[in-house]
């Protein structure tokens, strides 16, 4: 049974069929507009183009997203993309395509993914981790995501760093309008400010791991505080959750042996004689959030 999944970002949406194997049949990209109407309508016209592929106007269709949808509301909030917020994305794109949508935020499809047929596979729990631009997570229990009461589930990276150090308080500012978030310290750009304050260079985070591999001392120090920072982030989640596996995700998951890296850092900071999550790189990498979104609705 087919399933369309869409993955609405920042620069870019995609459109992916999805069989019941969980190959895909089917995937288009297409720029993503800024003005919120015009955003639907590059929805509605994908959407499109996957049913007529299917051949068929009533196969399911996901949607992953930035941010979340307020339950009380029922409108889009915390999104990146801030011309979602205040919409009722899943309303709009429903009455734009003609049938009933599943959304979630794109971390949760990227943790669905990987726990249905990714890195997690076959795992009783799993913590999908994004590790980008931003910071963020979703987790899946026994097969099923877990958005919680108000669909804030997984939001790790908006809570502050644990055991900070002197140097680390009180922290950055975070654009959620608090200060020393995880999220400012272990995305993309927070891993360029701190090796920028400490070492006086802007280097891009590949630059910074490129000069760590090849001996530079400023660049090493940079990533061992990196790696420490985040098993203290990931620690809390397996003190609170106890996931079976961590899945790695975002660009910075892509650093050579960083799943390794936390592992062997994790049990200085996990309240436990002994860890035994796994801690993984992804398998499906930039597909998960289009693939996740198609998981949206159960399988059959």
């Amino acid at each position: 049974m087919d399933r369309i999944g869409i993955d609405l970002g920042g620069t870019k949406t995609e459109v992916a069929v999805i069989d019941s194997a969980g190959h895909t049949r089917f995937s288009k990209r297409a720029p993503t507009p800024r003005p919120y109407a015009e955003k639907i309508v590059v929805i509605a016209s994908l959407v499109s183009e996957a049913r007529e592929f299917c051949q068929s106007d009533s196969v399911s269709i996901g949607i992953g997203h930035p941010g979340s949808i307020n339950p009380a509301t029922g409108k889009m909030r915390n999104a990146n993309s801030t011309e979602l917020n205040g919409h009722p994305l899943d309303k709009d794109i429903e009455a734009a395509i003609g049938q009933p949508v599943r959304c979630a935020n794109d971390a949760n499809c990227f943790a669905l993914s990987e726990a249905v047929d990714g890195a997690g596979a076959g795992a009783s729990s799993v913590f999908g981790v994004i590790l980008g631009t931003g910071v963020g997570g979703g987790l899946v229990i026994d097969g099923k995501l877990h958005q919680g009461h108000g669909l804030l589930g997984g939001e790790w990276g908006h809570n502050g760093l644990p055991w900070p150090n002197q140097d680390e308080v009180p922290g950055r500012d975070c654009k959620c309008g608090l200060r020393g978030c995880m999220e400012t310290w272990l995305s993309g750009p927070g891993l360029t400010d701190d090796h920028l304050n400490r070492s006086k260079a802007f280097l891009s985070p590949s630059q910074i791991v490129a000069a760590a591999i090849e001996g530079h001392s400023g660049a090493t120090l940079t990533m061992e505080r990196f790696y420490d920072r985040l098993a203290r982030g990931l620690s809390t989640v397996i003190n609170i959750v106890d996931p079976e596996v961590i899945v790695l995700g975002g660009g910075l998951s892509n650093i050579n042996g960083l799943a390794d890296a936390v592992l062997e850092r994790l049990p200085a900071y996990v309240f436990s004689d002994q860890v035994t999550t796994k801690v993984r790189k992804h398998k499906h990498g930039d597909s998960s959030g289009v693939r996740g979104a198609a998981w949206l609705w159960p399988l059959e």
